[in-house]
Formats: C-alpha cells, sequence, structure tokens
C-alpha cells in the first residue's frame, strides 16, 4: 500500500490528528513518507513541518492538483499519507481513486455510523473503477475513556461492509495539545504514555508489513518542497 488516505465528509473525528501521527510513525519505521495535505485549512502539513521536518508535506488543494502531483508523490517514496477534506467534495471523491488504504476516523455514535455511509457511497465508486481498490478501516476516534464497543457499532460497521478496527483512539486532552506545541504524542514525555501506546497499536494494526525494526528513517529521495 503506497497511497493512505485518511478521509470522512464530517469535520472534528480526527483526521488531521491521525494522519499527522501515521506519518510520522511511518517515518520512525524507516520508510520514505510524504504527507499529502488535501484540506484547505492546511493543518496537517503545518502540524508536521514542526513536529518532523524530515517528512515533506506538500498540499494538494484541488481533483485536478491530485490527478497530476499523487501518481508522481507515491513513485517518489514508499507511502504517501493524504490528509482529506472535512466535506464530502470532489476532491474527496479524487482522493479516493488513487487511494490503496482508506482510513474512515469515526466518532462511536450512531449518527455518525450514519454519516459515514455517504463517505462509502463514494467509495464503492471508487471501487467501480479500480475493483478491489482501496480497501478500507473504520477508527473509532475520540472515544470515552469507559467506552465499550456496542453491537450497533458492530452492525453498523457490517452494514458498511468494513473493518473496524480493534483499536480505539480514545479522546484525551494530549491530542489537542500535540499540535499547539508542533509535536507528536510520543514526543511529549511520560504525560502522553497512554495515547503513545495506543496510536502505536493501532498503526501496527491497520499497517502491519510498515512496522520495520530499521534504526534510522530514510528521507524521501525528492528534493524538499515548503508547503505553500
Amino acid at each position: 500500500m503506497t497511497v493512505i488516505a485518511v478521509t470522512n465528509s464530517k469535520g472534528g473525528v480526527g483526521k488531521s490528528t491521525l494522519a499527522v501521527h501515521l506519518a510520522v510513525w511511518l517515518h520512525e519505521q524507516g520508510h520514505r513518507v510524504i504527507l499529502a495535505d488535501c484540506d484547505t485549512q492546511h493543518s496537517s502539513s503545518e502540524w508536521i513541518n514542526e513536529a518532523c521536518p524530515d517528512v515533506e508535506a506538500v498540499r494538494l488543494e484541488s481533483p485536478d492538483e491530485i490527478i497530476d502531483e499523487l501518481p508522481q508523490l507515491a513513485n517518489d517514496v514508499d507511502y504517501v499519507i493524504a490528509d482529506g477534506p472535512g466535506s464530502n467534495t470532489e476532491t474527496s471523491r479524487t482522493l479516493l481513486l488513487f487511494a490503496d488504504l482508506a482510513i474512515f476516523p469515526c466518532k462511536a455514535s450512531m449518527l455518525e455510523a450514519r454519516a459515514l455511509a455517504k463517505a462509502t457511497k463514494v467509495l464503492h465508486q471508487a471501487h467501480t473503477v479500480n475493483p478491489g481498490r482501496p480497501t478500507a478501516v473504520i477508527v473509532l476516534s475520540m472515544v470515552g475513556r469507559k467506552y465499550r464497543l456496542t453491537q450497533d457499532m458492530v452492525e453498523a460497521a457490517k452494514a458498511l461492509n468494513m473493518p473496524l478496527a480493534d483499536t480505539p483512539m480514545v479522546l484525551r486532552q494530549i491530542y489537542a495539545d500535540a499540535p499547539g506545541q508542533g509535536a507528536v504524542v510520543w514526543q511529549l514525555g511520560a504525560r502522553a504514555r497512554e495515547a503513545t501506546k495506543e496510536v502505536r497499536r493501532l498503526f501496527t494494526e491497520i499497517v502491519p508489513e510498515a512496522k520495520t525494526t530499521k534504526a534510522k528513517p530514510r528521507k524521501p529521495k525528492r528534493k524538499k518542497k515548503e508547503a505553500a
């Protein structure tokens, strides 16, 4: 899997948090990584430029830019992590056409699951163009500390015909603090210990082939450009 899209038609579900942490984690596994910020707010590219400057960030704000640039980015590195916009736009649709894996962060409520159904329509359209691609997974995000997976959420995932990751992302203040400090959680010391374990466990689950024992990350082959 080269292009991993983190997408949902709703904002405020933790897309940028997941995308930035995944990009930095992959880099630290020794992979060449680019983060493609496809959201006009530019939050993920600004965040990763502070948290891990060795990961190149580019901005692809329109369907035309995705079509023109994303395939070449994917040829140049091991992984492109694409942070999708917080709306069900043509940009989201185009992004899914080029993705190998789509990660759908979703809050743990039936209302959120129903809203996610709109995004899966776009996913099915992508499958008509590229059969079997992208594969997809739902990640429950911003769940309460005492959250227990309900049968309703299991049934909702089945209805959407997508697997549900075993590891959720718990609602923690440290995730909200991280972008303001220009860091990912494992750069924030002991108070981020549980969040660090959580996201690393999640990434090992959903991208198991990326887990390595390489000592040093490799920088991208491409000459680094500033996001503009």
